[in-house]
């Protein structure tokens, strides 16, 4: 069945249960003049789009055209289904699991599911998540090589001017810290703690070679690799007990008349006011 942007963006301010910041301003990373506004957020959805024929997994909005780079005053906000974040968070995807990690300050809207959701991050964080870091940080890794083809890697202007995407660069690095200290402690400190921070945004600004970031990199993806198998998180996350959750939780949501079905007037799908 057909489905508009407004339609979809009135599922996700009518339904959000949690919504936060991502991306490098969350991290520490963000160059002055430079950090665009990223947030995710999760919402329930109404059930003709869970137990109906209609369809809803997740409404993407862009400040910019999709073709244009963010910059330091767009928003870039996607709104996951509650179903379809809680299969990706299950996966160990890192991006997705940060709602439950990000410190109190960066959350934009919480409702007290999204805050029981946050309570219970013990339930999706495993050594599968661990594996997923690993995998993204080889891939990265080997990008950069040229030793695997994929997702271009190489931004113009950067290159021009410091011989390498130092952007992606110090992404893969960044990915391999929080990998060992997520593996390590169950948890991540954010913004980035020092000297790490500083190290990463040098790197950044083209401070620090490609050979530097290389290098740092495979250093951080052999501490990772022995994690993912002696990491104190659980080997698996508690599929079980989410599932039993999430059950509930649209439940308890749809019995109390929350996430209505969209009528024809609402929020336009240019204005996020959530």
């Amino acid at each position: 069945m057909k489905h508009s942007s407004a339609e979809f963006a009135r599922i996700a301010e009518n339904g959000t249960v949690l919504r936060c910041r991502v991306g490098s301003s969350v991290h520490g990373l963000a160059l002055e003049g430079r950090g665009d506004r990223d947030e995710m957020g999760i919402c329930v959805e109404p059930p003709e789009y869970v137990i109906g024929l209609r369809v809803f997994e997740q409404y993407v909005f862009r400040a910019r055209p999709g073709h244009v780079r963010s910059g330091p005053v767009g928003l870039d906000l996607t709104v996951y289904s509650l179903r379809k974040w809680v299969h990706l968070a299950l996966e160990g995807n890192p991006t997705v699991l940060l709602p439950l990690l990000v410190p109190e300050e960066e959350i934009v809207t919480a409702t007290g599911l999204g805050r029981e959701l946050r309570a219970h991050r013990d339930r999706f964080l495993s050594r599968r998540t661990g594996q997923r870091f690993l995998d993204s940080l080889r891939a990265q890794r080997e990008r950069m090589e040229g030793t695997r083809h994929g997702k271009h890697t190489n931004r113009s202007e950067l290159v021009e001017i410091h011989g390498f995407d130092t952007k992606y660069a110090y992404h893969m690095v960044r990915l391999g810290l929080q990998g060992v200290e997520l593996l390590e402690t169950g948890g991540l400190t954010l913004p980035l703690p020092e000297p790490d921070r500083s190290w990463l945004r040098a790197l950044h600004r083209g401070e620090h070679s490609r050979a530097e970031a290389l290098d740092r990199t495979r250093t951080l993806e052999e501490r990772l690799s022995g994690l993912c198998t002696t990491s104190p998180l659980p080997r698996e996350p508690d599929s079980a007990w989410a599932n039993r959750w999430l059950v509930g939780a649209y439940r308890r949501v749809w019995s109390e008349g929350g996430a209505p079905i969209p009528s024809g007037a609402g929020t336009s799908a240019n204005e996020p006011t959530m």
